[in-house]
C-alpha cells in the first residue's frame, strides 16, 4: 500500500513499460495516470496536481530533458527519470536540471517502488514541514551561491552571474568531488545546442573566474585538471 494517497504522472512511450508500471503501481495502492509523449506530458501537468513524475527520457514531439526543464519553472514535485540512456553525462544532465533521482532500464520493480516511496516520504515531508526545506544557497568551502538571485559571495566579494555562469556553478558546487570534462559541461549546461564547442566552454570559464577568484591567474575554486577538464577546489577555511 501506498504510504500516503499519491497521483503519479508516467510519462513512457514504451507501451510494454508503461503498462507494467501501470499495473504495479496500483497494486501498490497509487492512482496513475498516463501520458506517450513530452507534449501530452506537459498539458496534463497544468492540468492536474501530481504528487510525483515518472518520466522517460526518449520520447516523441519532446524529450525528457526539455519536459523536465518546463517542469522546474512552475512545480517543485519529486521527478523519477527512467531511460535506456544510462551514460553519466545524461545522468549529470537530468539531476543538473531538476530530477530527484534516475533509475537505468532495465531495473527491477522491487527498486522502483522503492525509489517511489522514497521520494513520496521526502515530497509530504516536506510540504507539511515548509521550515525544514533546503537553503536556497549552495556552499562550499566560502563560495556561496544564491539560487534566487544568481549572486555569488567568495574572496572576491560578491558578484552577480549570467545564467550560463550560474548554471556552470551550480554543476561544480551540486557535485564537488566530481572532475568534469569540456564536453561534460558543455552538455549539462547547453542542454540543447549539438554542437559542442570546448571554446565556448573556456571563454565562461575564465569570465566565472574573474568574478569569483581573489586571483583569477591562480584559480582556488575552479581548477584546472590537466588533460581532463575542471573541478572545484577544495574546502577551504
Amino acid at each position: 500500500m501506498s504510504i500516503i494517497a499519491s497521483n503519479i504522472l508516467i510519462v513512457e512511450d514504451d507501451h510494454v513499460i508503461h503498462d507494467l508500471l501501470i499495473d504495479y503501481l496500483r497494486k501498490e495502492g497509487y492512482e496513475t495516470e498516463s501520458a506517450y509523449t513530452g507534449e501530452e506530458a506537459v498539458r496534463l501537468l497544468k492540468q492536474m496536481p501530481f504528487q510525483l513524475l515518472i518520466l522517460d527520457l526518449m520520447l516523441p514531439e519532446m524529450d525528457g530533458f526539455e519536459v523536465l526543464r518546463r517542469v522546474r519553472e512552475t512545480q517543485t514535485i519529486p521527478v523519477l527519470i527512467l531511460s535506456a540512456k544510462g551514460q553519466e553525462v545524461d545522468k549529470i544532465i537530468g539531476l543538473g536540471l531538476g530530477a530527484d533521482d534516475y533509475l537505468t532500464k532495465p531495473f527491477g520493480l522491487g527498486e522502483l517502488s522503492a525509489r517511489v516511496k522514497a521520494m513520496l516520504r521526502r515530497y509530504f515531508y516536506f510540504n507539511n514541514h515548509p521550515n525544514d526545506q533546503s537553503p536556497s544557497v549552495l556552499n562550499h568551502g566560502g563560495l556561496v551561491i544564491d539560487l534566487h538571485t544568481y549572486e555569488v559571495s567568495s574572496r572576491a566579494g560578491k558578484k552577480t552571474l549570467t545564467a550560463k555562469e550560474f548554471d556552470i556553478l551550480k554543476l561544480f558546487l551540486s557535485y564537488p568531488s566530481r572532475v568534469f570534462t569540456k564536453a561534460q559541461i558543455f552538455q549539462a549546461v547547453w542542454k540543447e545546442d549539438p554542437t559542442f564547442n570546448e571554446n565556448t566552454v573556456m571563454v565562461h570559464i575564465r569570465r566565472l573566474r574573474t568574478k569569483i577568484e581573489p586571483d583569477p591567474s591562480s584559480p582556488i575554486y575552479i581548477q584546472t585538471v590537466w588533460g581532463i577538464g575542471y573541478k572545484l577546489g577544495e574546502a577551504m577555511s
